[in-house]
């Protein structure tokens, strides 16, 4: 069970680090949480240590009840130091929200209170995610104190840009969401390190969906993979909904995060890109055309607009199979609880339709959730079914992977083979399918 300590410092900011947990948790991680001062004024460690179940620790001289240990871990038969033994218990060490204040204090090597005592004495895996007010985050000392953590190893997860604390205050300092502070921790738990990278050189802001920079002296980390500048790539995510009347639909459980993470990976690599997002409630990546749409009908026609002018198209969204043949203007009624039935009739295949009409130089990825024993040879039959390049296999019987999940498993389904990857974040997933793309256009 991977151990991660969290750190939370002081900020509105804190209440994110709440939902870490329960992700956390829910994925199997085991979770211990040391605030500081100022950081309880924002949230109290009761929610924490409910949430952990495990003591919250703020002062280095405050007694820990449970002697350094993680949640499954057996206490030692000593009282140790608390700021050096959790850290050498940790896996890994997030620090999220990180205040202005704490990063100047990391910078320059302060250890005046638990959190930062035990940054100083880790030597697992730093990881530090700023929120702050845009000003703030911007200045000079900042930006500087940013550079001197990157230069010592550490992991930063920019903050997004968007609505901040402050009424009517936008800009860039909104701590990165939970979900992509999981997974970049979940990264490097596997891997050592996160598959992200900085914002594009120059850039002093950072993209919404969190990019991490673990580059030296402050340089911009490179992606993986090869250049895509000039590449227009369009990408679909989430489920449609197909209304049964005005309030209720046949829906999927898609969450949009495998298209998200594509759209991301496109973008770092240079690609003009353009998400079609159906029902997708996460916060996309920064500096990407988003489309919006709802119904199956409605993704179809935004795909068809943008299609011809694409070079590779990452078919991610789950798009549904059946729609009612005569929804209701209006709500349905109970009626005295009565029985209802609904006829439903097959939506367009938006994938074939658009492989119909491709061009030569365009690539086309589709995606199979599929169920059973037979789904492998399911997912690989929709090769030359769809008319498309590559078919990436996901199996949904597996609880620990797919649609609400922050990680994934899948196999990548070409004419030649077929890639297995390993269960890892979605991020990791999708450079590996952007990897494939490459090979494909090589290749044509």
């Amino acid at each position: 069970m991977p151990r991660i300590l969290l750190g939370v410092s002081g900020g509105i900011a804190a209440y994110k680090a709440l939902e870490f947990i329960r992700l956390a948790s829910a994925a199997g991680h085991s979770v211990r949480v040391v605030q500081t001062p100022t950081g309880r004024r924002f949230v109290g460690e009761a929610s924490f240590a409910a949430l952990s179940g495990a003591p919250v620790l703020t002062d280095e001289f405050e007694h820990d009840p449970a002697r350094g240990a993680f949640p499954g871990q057996e206490l030692p038969a000593h009282q140790p130091l608390s700021h050096l033994q959790l850290v050498a218990n940790a896996d890994i060490y997030l620090i999220a929200p990180a205040s202005a204040n704490t990063l100047a204090k990391l910078a320059g090597g302060l250890a005046d209170n638990l959190l930062t005592s035990c940054a100083l004495a880790a030597t697992c895996p730093v990881v530090v995610a700023p929120a702050m007010n845009n000003h703030m985050y911007e200045h000079a000392a900042t930006q500087s104190n940013i550079d001197v953590l990157r230069a010592r190893g550490v992991h930063i997860v920019e903050p997004g840009i968007g609505r901040l604390a402050s009424l009517g205050e936008q800009g860039v300092g909104r701590l990165a969401e939970p979900e992509r502070l999981l997974s970049v921790c979940e990264e490097i738990l596997v891997t050592g390190s996160p598959s992200g990278s900085a914002p594009d050189s120059g850039a002093t802001s950072a993209s919404s969906s969190g990019a991490v920079s673990t580059t030296s002296g402050g340089a911009n980390a490179v992606p993986s993979g090869a250049d895509w500048s000039g590449l227009r790539v369009l990408v679909t995510a989430g489920g449609t909904r197909e209304p049964i009347d005005s309030v209720r639909f046949v829906g999927n459980s898609s969450s949009g995060r495998m298209g998200l993470a594509l759209a991301d990976a496109a973008r770092l690599r240079g690609a003009e890109v353009t998400l079609v997002a159906a029902n997708v409630g996460l916060q996309p990546p920064a500096a990407i055309a988003v489309r919006r749409v709802s119904t199956a009908a409605e993704l179809q026609a935004t795909c068809e607009q943008e299609f011809r002018t694409c070079d590779v198209l990452l078919m991610a969204a789950a798009v549904a199979d059946f729609r009612p043949a005569s929804p209701v203007d209006g709500k349905i009624k109970k009626g005295g609880r009565r029985r209802l039935t609904i006829e439903l009739e097959p939506t367009a295949d938006v994938l074939c339709g658009l492989s119909s009409q491709r061009e030569p130089g365009q690539t086309l990825v589709a995606f199979a959730a599929e169920h059973g024993s037979d789904a492998l040879e399911h997912a690989r039959a929709k090769l030359s079914a769809k008319g498309v390049d590559a078919v990436v296999f996901n199996d949904i019987s597996r609880a620990d992977i797919g649609f609400e999940s922050v990680v994934n498993e899948v196999t990548i389904l070409t004419s030649d083979r077929a890639e297995q990857v390993p269960r890892a974040p979605k991020e990791s997933i999708a450079s590996a399918i952007l990897d494939v793309v490459d090979r494909l256009r090589e290749t044509a």
